[in-house]
């Protein structure tokens, strides 16, 4: 009888296919999340605070005013590129002449600006904003600076800078802000002329600080002067008027004795005291001395005199 075998070959061989089929499967699902992935985190571009994102769609600007956050953008497409909208600053060092012929040295220049964001996209496309500094800050900021110091001497610069920065400022900002460049502020930090020069203002400061303290000190003396003759004046001026008030005080009691001759007796009347006088007489100069031990009197006078007990 004859035996039939069946071989397990067949069986094995289609196991390892349907085992290659699912690893092919799960390595394709795994590359297409990947890619999904990629494409999902390239739609978005994050913007910075303080920044501006400029959108280049094959290389040309389609908008410049994103704002800062989380932007879409086509993946492969677009490209977001951020621009610092904030102050920014440019310093330069360089000599400069007064116009004594003084030079300054080491002429310390520092100039505020910011990207004006109507005109971001003329900028970028007529200059470059990584081009601003070398072709409109270099070759205006040094030049304009130059001129505006050329035209005052070298004492005047000392004493005026704050004049002089203002002047460069205001041509800096005709010269920039046709070019969208917004200047904000503008510094002349540091002026370094000849020691010798240096020298001869710092004397004549001093000196003028010196003419200044003995002007204040003449002034001084003047006021406390013109002080003492108005205190005189009016201790004359009140002496004058007490004198004046008791010239009428009189004329006026002299004018109603005239009227009234009595007016004295009444007076004299209201002053008196109630007590009776020791000694009455008519002549001149009675002398009256009073012994009060004994109780005597002693009159001597010209005019005989008569005491109250004696009339009695």
């Amino acid at each position: 009888m004859a035996e039939f075998k069946f071989s397990d070959a067949g069986k094995s061989g289609e196991n390892k296919r349907s085992g290659g089929i699912k690893t092919g499967t799960v390595v394709l699902i795994i590359v297409i999340i990947v890619l999904l992935a990629i494409v999902i985190f390239n739609c978005f571009s994050i913007v910075d605070e303080g920044y501006i994102g400029v959108k280049y769609q094959f290389g040309k600007i389609v908008s410049d005013d994103l704002s800062a956050g989380l932007n879409f953008r086509i993946p492969f497409v677009e490209e977001i590129k951020m621009v610092d909208v904030r102050d920014q600053i440019y310093s330069v060092n360089t000599n400069a002449y007064t116009s004594d012929t003084q030079t300054v040295n080491d002429l310390n220049l520092k100039l505020n600006y910011r990207y004006a964001n109507a005109s971001l996209s003329s900028i970028i496309r007529d200059i470059g904003i990584d081009n601003v500094e070398g072709k409109l800050l270099v070759p205006n900021v040094a030049k304009i600076a130059k001129d505006a110091i050329g035209k005052v001497k070298a004492e005047d610069l000392v004493q005026t800078r704050s004049e002089v920065q203002n002047t460069i400022q205001n041509k800096l900002t005709e010269v920039l802000q046709p070019y969208g460049i917004i200047v904000t502020a503008f510094a002349i930090e540091n002026l370094d002329f000849d020691p010798a020069f240096e020298a001869s203002i710092q004397e004549k400061v001093i000196a003028a600080q010196d003419a200044l303290k003995m002007e204040n000190k003449t002034r001084e003396k003047e006021e406390e002067a013109k002080q003492i003759v108005i205190a005189a004046q009016a201790d004359a001026d009140s002496q004058v008027a007490l004198a004046e008030a008791e010239a009428k005080s009189i004329a006026l009691i002299e004018e109603q004795l005239s009227k009234s001759p009595n007016y004295i007796d009444y007076f004299t009347i209201q002053k008196w005291n109630g007590i009776l006088p020791q000694v009455l007489g008519d002549g001149v100069n009675p002398f009256v001395a009073i012994n009060g031990a004994s109780g005597s009197t002693t009159t001597s006078s010209k005019t005989p005199t008569t005491t109250p007990a004696a009339a009695e």
